[in-house]
């Protein structure tokens, strides 16, 4: 018997959902649409029920809101991220916003084929029976690839300011977070970009956190509060904080999508702010080779 099994609606109501997400695409799909303004109105029905305009004149400040024009999101900030690529995924980022906190998000018959739809025109990437749950969480849309069968569960983070790879049967549960930059421990600013991938059928358990440039080979898995920080071979299951392969997958052999190198000056990297080009180098060092705490004083005051 399988794990899930499709659930029936009433086939008015399913019609009524085809024809409206069929329409949707047409117009996503047109060069012409003006998509802040097809948002801003679709937003004001999901929520209020009622036209933009009628909003507007009602609650003029309330209906500000709902326009993707007159908000700024966390990525445009970023020194990395690209004002042109931005400025077509923005409007679609500010609609599955929007799709989440209306009743229509929480309803899986309407709301996972509309992301779906949504992924299309925002992801860089993305395969067949895409299913993402409410809550799901990006930097910037345009460097996530998504292969066939992924399922994202509620309130994940997946930042793909740096890219980030998933590949076929990637499962990620509640409440993790993927990572594609990194902060200098000596000075936040310096901002450095790392791809991030996670091979075929890789499992990322609840709550955990896989770091930027980690490498997640095939059938591995994250274990439930992990923390990732570096690669994790074909078939393991990574534990802990720092997350260490302590257990296998009793699996046949075969290959892996990618492979792992736990060392991350050996993945392609760039710098997230022009201020900091060049890579710090080493910024930590282990306590025992520091000193006493009187020669510590003396070294950094």
């Amino acid at each position: 018997m399988p794990w899930l099994h499709p659930i029936p609606i009433p086939a008015a109501a399913q019609d009524a959902f085809g024809s409206w997400l069929g329409e949707l695409r047409e117009r996503l799909s047109d060069p012409t649409e003006q998509r802040a303004l097809l948002v801003r109105d679709l937003l004001a029905q999901l929520h209020f029920g009622e036209s933009y305009t009628d909003l507007e004149a009602r609650a003029p400040l309330l209906a500000l809101q709902l326009d993707p024009r007159n908000v700024t999101l966390e990525a445009e900030h970023y020194q990395a991220t690209d004002p042109s690529r931005f400025a077509a995924a923005k409007p679609l980022l500010w609609l599955w916003k929007g799709l989440d906190r209306s009743p229509a998000g929480q309803n899986a018959a309407f709301a996972i084929p509309l992301r779906r739809l949504l992924a299309e025109f925002l992801f860089k990437r993305v395969g067949k029976n895409f299913k993402a749950w409410e809550g799901v969480e990006f930097s910037v849309g345009y460097n996530l690839e998504v292969g066939d069968d992924v399922v994202i569960h509620r309130h994940v983070l997946l930042d793909d300011i740096g890219g980030l790879s998933l590949g076929d049967g990637v499962s990620v549960s509640d409440y993790a977070n993927i990572y594609s930059h990194t902060h200098s421990v000596l000075d936040a600013a310096d901002v450095t970009l790392l791809p991030t991938r996670l091979g075929r059928g890789v499992r990322v358990a609840y709550h955990a956190t896989v770091l930027a440039g980690s490498l997640i080979s095939d059938d591995a898995m994250v274990a439930a509060g992990a923390v990732v920080t570096r690669g994790v071979p074909p078939h393991g299951i990574a534990m802990g904080v720092p997350a260490r392969t302590t257990r296998y997958k009793l699996r046949p052999a075969c290959g892996a999508s990618y492979a792992v190198d736990s060392r991350r000056d050996r993945v392609a990297a760039s710098k997230g702010n022009p201020d900091f080009p060049e890579p710090t180098g080493q910024e930590t060092e282990p306590a025992s080779q520091m000193g006493t705490p009187g020669e510590l004083k003396s070294r950094c005051g």
